[in-house]
């Protein structure tokens, strides 16, 4: 357990002392080096838009956010994560969608973010917006530079608020990013900004340490899918999030880890196969919420075998699943840690941010591949400019 709101087991494998030490040095040198990037991830960090920007907009109802990738996929997660908490409506346009429905009964904030400004399926999809719903605010997040949206934003006269070209689009969820719009959703922006907590936390440390420890040893091994047992439906897009970070973060040089999402207990009845008896190429992350609020069975319908179900939740039998897995996999020796909430709220997952950031970034080093950049995604953009010419 490395905070209140999470219970962390481990890979139980041995432990190398020597790579334990080599991974501490790198996290001393990487809380200086990217302290500026980091820096987004406490409460330390100025916005680049000031407080009376939520106030002026804080009576709308509705928001439709624009982007892609890492522009999006954070305030994505965060939305499923504490959406039960959330009042007003937010519509993600994240993929070129040809069936885009708003709402034209209300003004919305169109909400706009792309670090470079020339996001091809970002400007396409706000193209399709402006044309059907014009009354529309606009607030428009990229980086302090000449570009396609910065020049829209003032033919719009649109409030453009500076997106820090030093803060990656993957790494940006607790900057402005994804600050913005959860401060206009309702949501207490400080909370999330658990960094410097953390990093004064020896469990949190030795945890983190020896977790990127030993998926080191895992991907050195021949196992590259990071297989994610997902048992909350809450928690998809905060794994959506993580694949990118990961993906594009650790895929360079013929090097890199695969991160797969699996619904559970879904997947047991098509995957668990696979993942039991098959190829020995993946080590596994289970992920779970306890004492959630679900429906209760109906115990008048449930005899003989299923007699055991008897004011039984949902949650309870997901558990009971998790659990059970989790069991067998020990058995057969397959490599897994895991990940259980036990409070979902901004705190938590500020911490789940921070934790993979902060792996992410370790095994980054350790595989000696740049963890900040992605020359290849540039490539496609190059190409499909050539071919749209």
């Amino acid at each position: 357990m490395f905070s209140k709101n999470i219970i962390f087991k481990n890979f139980h494998l041995k432990r190398n002392i020597k790579n334990i030490k080599k991974i501490k040095k790198i996290l001393k040198k990487e809380l200086i080096t990217s302290s500026l990037l980091l820096n987004s991830f406490t409460n330390n960090y100025k916005y680049s838009f000031k407080k009376s920007i939520i106030k002026k907009y804080k009576t709308y109802k509705n928001i439709n956010l624009i982007g892609m990738g890492g522009s999006i996929l954070g305030t994505e997660a965060i939305y499923d994560f504490l959406k039960f908490k959330i009042k007003k409506k937010i519509k993600f346009f994240n993929n070129l969608n040809n069936q885009i429905k708003l709402d034209t009964s209300r003004k919305s904030i169109n909400l706009i973010v792309s670090k470079s400004g020339n996001t091809l399926e970002t400007v396409s999809n706000l193209n399709l917006i402006l044309k059907s719903q014009k009354k529309n605010i606009n607030i428009v997040i990229t980086e302090d530079k000449s570009s396609f949206l910065t020049s829209l934003a003032k033919k719009l006269k649109a409030e453009i608020i500076e997106h820090k070209n030093y803060i990656g689009g993957r790494y940006s969820v607790l900057s402005e990013v994804g600050m913005l719009p959860a401060q206009l959703l309702g949501l207490n922006d400080t909370k999330f900004k658990r960094f410097n907590n953390l990093i004064k936390n020896k469990s949190f440390i030795n945890s983190l340490i020896n977790n990127v420890s030993f998926m080191s040893k895992c991907i050195s091994e021949g196992k590259k899918n990071s297989v994610i047992l997902n048992y909350d439906e809450g928690s998809e897009n905060l794994f959506k999030w993580y694949q990118q970070l990961t993906a594009e973060s650790l895929g360079k040089k013929n090097k890199g880890v695969f991160p797969i999402i699996s619904s559970m207990p879904k997947d047991n009845h098509s995957l668990l196969q696979l993942y039991l008896d098959g190829p020995k190429n993946n080590f596994f992350t289970f992920f779970g919420v306890t004492n959630e609020k679900t429906n209760n069975l109906d115990k008048s319908n449930l005899f003989d075998k299923f007699s055991n179900l008897k004011n039984k939740s949902l949650s309870q039998i997901a558990q009971a699943q998790r659990h059970a897995t989790q069991i067998v996999f020990r058995k057969k020796k397959i490599p897994f840690r895991s990940f259980e909430i036990l409070k979902r709220n901004e705190e938590t997952i500020g911490e789940l941010f921070s934790f993979f950031v902060l792996e992410t970034i370790l095994l980054g080093r350790l595989m000696k591949v740049n963890p900040f950049d992605q020359p290849s995604v540039e490539l496609i953009k190059t190409e499909t400019s050539k071919i749209l010419n």
